[in-house]
């Protein structure tokens, strides 16, 4: 078992940044990729980014590549998600999620998944 909590989303102007992080505890963080998702009102959860298991790869939507950064520190059992350059559209709640199957795009290949945090774009 594997708990996620994310933490740092808020509201913030178009153009402004945040960053959001995803603690995990349980089993050995490192074991696992690790996947941002988001959901808008009204709309499916989508696929943001992944990174493989020391960092080696990472891979993005195409709606946030360039803007967005997703990264890890095994060590401190903690996924981040560096978000620049905020559009309204990014306005959801991003979930943090770990797993081992493919493909990485896919909700079904996550097995744990976090509470959620929300961020909030104004324009």
């Amino acid at each position: 078992q594997v708990q996620l909590v994310e933490s740092g989303g808020g509201l913030v102007q178009a153009g402004g940044s945040l960053r959001l992080s995803c603690v995990a505890s349980g089993q050995t963080f490192s074991r696992y990729i690790i996947g941002w998702f988001r959901q808008a009102p009204g709309k499916e959860r989508e696929f943001v980014a992944s990174i493989m298991y020391s960092g080696e790869s990472t891979y993005y939507a195409d709606s946030v590549k360039g803007r967005f950064t997703i990264s890890r520190e095994n060590a401190k059992n903690t996924g981040y998600l560096q978000m620049n350059s905020l559009k309204p559209e990014d306005t959801a709640v991003y979930y943090c999620a770990a797993g081992n199957a493919v493909p990485i795009i896919k909700m079904g290949s996550y097995n744990y998944w976090g509470q959620g945090t929300q961020v909030t774009v104004s324009s």
